[in-house]
């Protein structure tokens, strides 16, 4: 497709996640546990207040899917003239082994002079440092072409203002990067190559002596109130960039790309508005790589994508404990559609870093591990997975799930643990509520749901609504969890009542 057309077009602490689901179910909790085989309930004791089987609940909770086309109507790709600036023009050669950094970003330069357009890449191998994209600009990857990313750490220097894992600072620039731009994009049939196998970013996660203490020093400094400008990592230390990152932008196009081989999270926009990412496929299998992090943005629409990656698939988030409380910004009006997903963990993910709160999550019509014409690495743990604790705080209000389908799920369809990480010693009030999975069709899972909430903060509000769950394995595990109703829900051919 020729650019002009495009107008129109953590390892390490998932590891641990059912161990603190099931340390958190001990005596002192309430809980239900429903297993239905053979047409046999099996059911615990209930939570006093809460209200489970109750069709009439069910039937009277507020529809927010019809909040999803007023959020849709806001969402609209930017468009870029059709000035086009091919990259070999600023001696860009794609032998596969000529650093072609400069080149691109005189490309760049000469594009947003112009008043933007689309910079080409055309069919080749273009070895290339950090990207740094500006407005009205288009990166355009065309098919045959794949932008290389080097292997060397040097190549992402200086240090540019990022996000990692939810606290500000300063570290190696992401490989595409783009900071308060407005309409900018990264198109085309081509492939991004993050390399990052050859480089040493996988070393760095995998060593604790080496990713370990920047990353205990950075949540310290987020914790203690380090101003964010020395906060400054990069050279000599070992904080994995990201692939590509938008920074406090708006009106954002990520579409028809395939993604591979990324050092750690693969598309990041933190802090934009007015994010559409389209048509693209992402190839991930080293630790910590996930799909799509929307993290304190608004006005997003993830669609028609395919993520096969060693962590979660679509990753919601808004900031990591007192720096994303600082900062303050939630993740809000997001809307996932028509993916596949063969991800290692959650399908759709809200958190752990939630600190700035997350509101009106909308996902649905995804297909869900290693569907036959996508099939992946590694078996989705949970379609829906939502983690928050007392020491991120702050709320997830809105999550909906529906027309799910799949099969061999590894774990539960739906696990939401207040208590990720055992609350890590926290003490803030959090509230996560209004949970709706409807219409799925899910067969072969451990149990449908697994929901963990806090005697001190209860979890709220998850109905269930016209769903078919087959192959279930074993029972549920349901704590400290009120207002909690099926309606139309069968599992191993037995209607939950």
């Amino acid at each position: 497709m020729h650019p002009h057309n495009a107008d129109h077009s953590r390892h390490s602490q998932h590891t641990h996640d059912s161990q603190h689901a099931h340390n958190s179910h001990d005596s002192h909790h309430t809980r239900r546990s429903a297993l239905k085989a053979g047409g046999v309930l099996a059911a615990g004791t209930l939570l006093p207040t809460a209200a489970t089987g109750s069709a009439g609940a069910a039937q009277a909770a507020p529809d927010g899917w019809r909040q999803v086309p007023r959020i849709l109507a806001r969402i609209r790709p930017p468009k870029f003239r059709r000035r086009c600036f091919d990259i070999t023009d600023f001696g860009a050669v794609g032998d596969g082994l000529t650093k072609n950094t400069a080149a691109i970003r005189a490309a760049i330069a000469a594009c947003d002079r112009a008043g933007g357009g689309h910079v080409v890449v055309p069919p080749g191998t273009f070895l290339t440092g950090a990207i740094h994209l500006r407005s009205n600009v288009d990166l355009h990857v065309g098919e045959g072409a794949t932008l290389a990313f080097s292997p060397d750490p040097a190549d992402f220097l200086p240090a540019v203002l990022t996000r990692w894992e939810g606290t500000e600072c300063y570290n190696y620039s992401p490989f595409i990067y783009a900071y308060g731009q407005h309409d900018v994009g990264v198109t085309g049939r081509g492939t991004l190559d993050g390399q990052a196998r050859l480089g040493p970013w996988e070393s760095w996660y995998r060593t604790s002596g080496m990713q370990g203490p920047d990353q205990k020093l950075l949540r310290q400094m987020g914790s203690t109130g380090v101003p964010v400008k020395d906060r400054v990592f990069g050279a000599g230390h070992y904080l994995r960039p990201k692939m590509v990152q938008f920074n406090r932008c708006r009106n954002v196009l990520v579409s028809d790309l395939t993604i591979v081989d990324p050092p750690m999270w693969t598309v990041h926009p933190v802090l934009s508005t007015n994010v559409t990412v389209r048509d693209i496929t992402v190839e991930s299998i080293l630790y910590n790589t996930d799909g799509c992090d929307p993290e304190a943005s608004s006005y997003v629409h993830i669609t028609g994508c395919r993520f096969n990656t060693n962590d979660d698939c679509v990753a919601v988030k808004s900031g990591r404990d007192e720096d994303g409380h600082r900062v303050g910004v939630p993740s809000e009006n997001i809307v996932v559609q028509d993916c596949a997903f063969s991800g290692r963990w959650g399908g759709i993910t809200v958190g752990s870093e939630m600190s700035g709160g997350v509101r009106n999550v909308f996902a649905e019509r995804c297909r869900v591990n290693n569907p036959p014409d996508f099939p992946g690495h590694y078996p989705v743990k949970y379609p829906l997975y939502v983690k928050a604790s007392k020491k991120r705080g702050s709320f997830i209000d809105g999550v909906h799930v529906r027309k799910f389908t799949g099969r061999a799920v590894e774990r539960e369809v739906a696990f939401v643990n207040m208590n990720y990480n055992n609350g890590e010693g926290g003490t803030l009030p959090v509230s996560v509520r209004n949970i709706h999975l409807s219409e799925m069709e899910i067969d072969g899972a451990r149990a449908v749901l697994n929901l963990v909430g806090l005697e001190t903060d209860r979890l709220r509000g998850v109905h269930l609504s016209h769903c078919t769950f087959t192959g279930v394995r074993g029972p549920d595990a349901i704590a400290f969890t009120e207002d909690l109703t099926f309606h139309k829900v069968s599992v191993n051919g037995v209607e939950m009542s």
